[in-house]
């Protein structure tokens, strides 16, 4: 019979580098203000908020939210796989992952070329200014994004995470639920809520 003492804890640790989670806690706190400055400039002009959105595509708002949550889930499959040890099958998720994120970009740059075309650019109003600049930013951490999970999917086949050594991967997956995060906020705040 063993005792309390006896019984071996194992320690709760943190997923992923601490280095990481700073580098996030910044960007969200970059992206904070974004969405603090959207929000103010809309109780300041709601009636040119409430005729930008309806310039908007809902509907591609949508799909770039269901595309990009799609991601968030087969990179979770992927180190769920290699903490199983199958580097194997997360290489395969962390694909499949990267071509959904490929969906994302091109349904993004499409909805850009289409604003363009109508003269709906940065200077048009301040909707569409903070609108620029707001998805514009992200659409910059959804490249980055891209960039760690290919580098994460060519890691798997490398076999250099297993189910002892999968802290970069982990990484590499909060890096990409901080972009799904990010884009869960600003949907419905660019293109839904009056």
């Amino acid at each position: 019979m063993s005792t309390s003492a006896e019984t071996a804890i194992t320690p709760r640790r943190l997923p992923g580098d601490l280095a990481m989670w700073f580098f996030i806690l910044a960007e969200l706190s970059v992206f904070a203000l974004l969405i603090l400055a959207f929000a103010v400039a809309q109780v300041l002009h709601p009636q040119m908020f409430s005729e930008g959105r309806l310039l908007l595509d809902r509907s591609t708002g949508l799909a770039m939210t269901l595309s990009l949550l799609t991601t968030g889930l087969f990179a979770a499959l992927a180190q769920e796989q290699v903490r199983q040890d199958r580097p194997g099958r997360g290489a395969l998720f962390l694909s499949v992952a990267l071509l959904l994120a490929c969906g994302y970009v091109g349904i993004k740059l499409t909805e850009y070329a289409h604003l363009l075309a109508s003269g709906l650019g940065m200077e048009h109003n301040t909707f569409f200014t903070l609108y620029w600049i707001l998805t514009a930013f992200h659409f910059l951490h959804v490249l980055l994004g891209m960039v760690i999970l290919g580098w994460l999917a060519e890691g798997c086949r490398r076999r250099r995470y297993d189910s002892q050594r999968y802290s970069g991967l982990e990484s590499g997956v909060l890096y990409w639920h901080m972009v799904d995060l990010v884009w869960v906020l600003l949907f419905p705040l660019v293109y839904i809520l009056d």
